[in-house]
């Protein structure tokens, strides 16, 4: 039995809390439990309009791609959009595609199939630049594809890359690179999937056909600070550019000195507003402002933007900026905010809702493309915190609201989901392994066609065979764990417990991810599966290993791999999943340096084994509307786990071991106040009547859920641990 462990927290925190962000006590409760407390972070569990979403052109670089791709279309250049086999490069490609398409540019796709190593390859790039290709854009892929990126430079394609796995140290020579994870990219959150990176290049091109795109404008505003002493005027300014604050500058001038102060800074503030359209809250009181400090000689043209603003914004019409500023859904969540970042935040609104109503169109593909970004997250197991929150939670809504995408709603349907609250659990279990099961098989394009497929009858016919595919990738997982036997336990001893290592031939390629997994479950320890391609080939193809690598906290799959040098083909990933490719020369080299790598690697063991608790659960409490608060926090997954609850002295009613192939759960019925609760508790056979039987009362941690059986929607609650009292 692991420890428990419940943080007391001090009740007038907890209240504070409460009254500065509107919530109730358990929600309090649980967000301080989880270290979630500041503004910025508690942001992305409290919101999800879009609004709060990071600009796509934060991307340094995103300027740059959006206007190759926008000369592409104007000479009617031939693009390929290349991609992953997996749900993130499928859904990236589904969506770069879609847009492209849409914009009339001559674009097509490619996948890895078969038995093609991860990435760009040579033999992409040469059948693109046979077709007279001059533009290739990949997708969750490409920043380890050093030499295929060359090779196209010297072919005349033109690349960009969008990708989110770890960068190497040297990176591909690309005209334009949109990684998150790169040191220069400016994005202010590394952590989305490759199929986020590709929606934000979408939503850049969305923008670009709207007047705003690079259209540069000054924000001004002027306020005056008081104290005992003096009195000052300050000037705040800030260029925006694509709707991003690009430049800012701040003029302090005091009182008693307003001629000298002028004479000396007025020329910065004159260089920096210089040529620009200047916009303002208030023209008559900033101009008096201005007025006062530079005298009438000077000359302000000044836009007041209030009286558009009040046009689709009616509430702020009589406001000022420092209501405004106290009113912010933004500014309650910052630190510090001044009225300048009160203008910017309602001139984007403003601009945004403006946007919205003129361009209805763009709103309705941001929509469907967040189906397919929850998809990349919650498959390619994104940290849910940052923005990959407010993508999940409208992607659920979105579905939740009966607006599936086509081949999704099939999906949906045929696992009985349409008519019940779809969570993020329910994608992850019941709808990314049927999209991911074609990849797995080397036929990842089955899955794209899915989603581009417009015909209600074609798209049916694509889901039957995903349906199939997927079970023969169970069977092929089956029969690999066969083949390996208690081979995984000898190979964990024989490097001392750091890291369990197999290599089997036998294993197909489409499911190595999927048993390093379970090995990493199985043993405790980052796992790797290896297996050979290209075995008994009749065509000459030169044979080639390739492996897939899964880890916890303690260790980075990524810097682990790099530790081996350049003898990989091709190799990257993330911290919790990598993979890799070996020639057959070089692979008895790879298991030559394993052990001393991992003799050099410092494994970090789990210093906190304890199962933390969110809240304790009183028997009153317990009722069908704690449902409402876990919803309210959906989604869940990597770095944001259900909620824990505690519930003490429940009695143990009924119990039942049940299971499908062997008998090996307990289904329990507990007594808790004047109500009866259903209960599993997974793998947990054993423990009936040694040391639990009926008529114990127990102390338990669970997961409260949804059970949904035959179409009726229940809740049940799932032990995770109990002691008897």
């Amino acid at each position: 039995m692991r420890n428990w462990n419940k943080k007391e927290l001090p009740p007038e925190a907890v209240k504070s809390l409460c009254k500065k962000y509107s919530l109730d006590a358990l929600s309090a409760s649980i967000l301080m439990r989880r270290g979630i407390t500041d503004g910025r972070d508690l942001m992305w569990f409290l919101e999800d309009d879009a609004r709060f979403l990071h600009s796509p052109f934060e991307f340094a670089q995103m300027e740059d791609a959006v206007d190759r791709i926008l000369a592409a279309k104007e000479e009617g250049e031939k693009v390929l959009i290349f991609g992953d086999r997996d749900v993130d490069g499928i859904t990236a490609t589904a969506v770069l595609f879609g847009q492209l398409e849409r914009m009339g540019i001559d674009v097509s796709w490619r996948l890895p199939s078969g038995d093609d190593v991860y990435g760009v390859s040579m033999e992409a790039v040469d059948d693109f630049a046979k077709d007279f290709g001059t533009l290739l854009i990949s997708v969750d892929c490409g920043i380890s594809c050093v030499d295929e990126i060359a090779h196209a430079n010297e072919l005349g394609i033109d690349t960009i890359i969008t990708d989110h796995h770890n960068p190497p140290e040297i990176l591909p020579p690309a005209e334009i690179i949109l990684n998150p994870k790169c040191a220069d990219s400016g994005y202010p959150f590394a952590e989305i999937s490759g199929c986020a990176v590709a929606f934000k290049l979408a939503q850049a091109l969305r923008f670009s056909q709207t007047e705003l795109y690079k259209e540069e404008i000054c924000l001004l505003n002027t306020r005056t600070e008081k104290n005992s002493e003096r009195e000052k005027t300050i000037i705040e300014c800030a260029k925006v550019r694509n709707l991003v604050r690009v430049e800012n500058f701040v003029l302090e001038i005091d009182e008693n000195s307003f001629t000298q102060s002028a004479g000396e800074k007025g020329a910065a503030l004159f260089n920096f507003l210089k040529g620009e359209h200047i916009f303002v809250w208030d023209a008559k009181k900033n101009l008096d402002a201005l007025k006062n400090i530079f005298s009438s000689a000077v000359e302000f043209n000044l836009f007041d933007i209030r009286p558009e603003c009040a046009k689709i914004i009616p509430q702020v019409s009589a406001s000022s900026l420092e209501q405004i500023q106290r009113a912010s859904k933004i500014a309650r969540y910052e630190n510090s905010t001044t009225e300048l970042d009160a203008l910017f935040n309602i001139f984007v609104t403003y601009l945004e809702k403006k946007i919205s109503a003129n361009f209805p169109a763009h709103i309705a593909c941001d929509e469907s493309d967040l189906q397919l970004v929850t998809l990349s997250a919650l498959s390619d197991i994104m940290p849910l915190k940052n923005e990959n929150r407010i993508f999940a939670r409208r992607g659920l809504s979105s579905l939740n609201c009966g607006k599936a995408r086509q081949g999704l709603a099939q999906i949906l349907a045929r696992q009985k989901l349409l008519n019940q609250t779809i969570t993020s659990s329910d994608l992850a279990w019941n709808v990314i392994p049927i999209l991911n099961a074609s990849g797995r098989l080397g036929m990842p394009e089955v899955s794209l066609q899915l989603f581009l497929e417009n015909d209600a009858r074609k798209s049916d016919d694509i889901v039957s065979s995903l349906f199939k595919m997927n079970e023969e990738r169970k069977r092929l997982v089956d029969a690999a764990t066969d083949f390996l036997g208690a081979r995984p336990e000898k190979s964990l001893a024989k490097f001392g417990g750091k890291i369990c290592l197999v290599s089997e031939e036998k294993i197909d390629r489409g499911v190595l991810g999927l048993i390093a997994t379970k090995l990493l479950r199985r043993t405790g320890a980052p796992s790797i599966v290896i297996t050979k391609v290209g075995a008994n080939s009749e065509d000459g193809a030169e044979n080639f290993y390739i492996g897939s690598m899964r880890s916890d906290e303690k260790i980075c799959c990524t810097e682990f791999l790099d530790k081996f040098g350049d003898i990989y083909i091709n190799h990257g990933g993330h911290a919790a999943a990598a993979g890799f490719s070996i020639s057959e020369k070089n692979y008895e080299l790879f298991l030559q340096k394993i052990h001393s790598v991992v003799d050099a690697t410092n494994f970090n063991a789990d210093s906190n084994d304890a199962i933390q608790i969110d809240a304790e659960i009183p028997h009153q409490h317990l009722t069908e509307d704690l449902m409402k608060i876990i919803d309210n926090f959906e989604p869940y997954g990597n770095e944001f786990r259900q909620f824990v609850f505690i519930t003490r002295g429940a009695k143990i009613v009924a119990a039942q071991i049940i299971g499908k192939t062997e008998p090996a759960h307990l289904k329990l019925t507990l007594e808790i106040g004047e109500h009866k609760w259903p209960a599993l508790w997974w793998g947990a056979a054993e423990k009936l009547n040694a040391p639990f039987k009926v008529g114990d009362k127990i102390d338990f941690l669970y997961n409260y859920e949804r059970n949904v059986f035959n179409g009726v929607e229940g809740r049940r609650l799932v032990i995770l641990d109990a002691k008897r009292i």
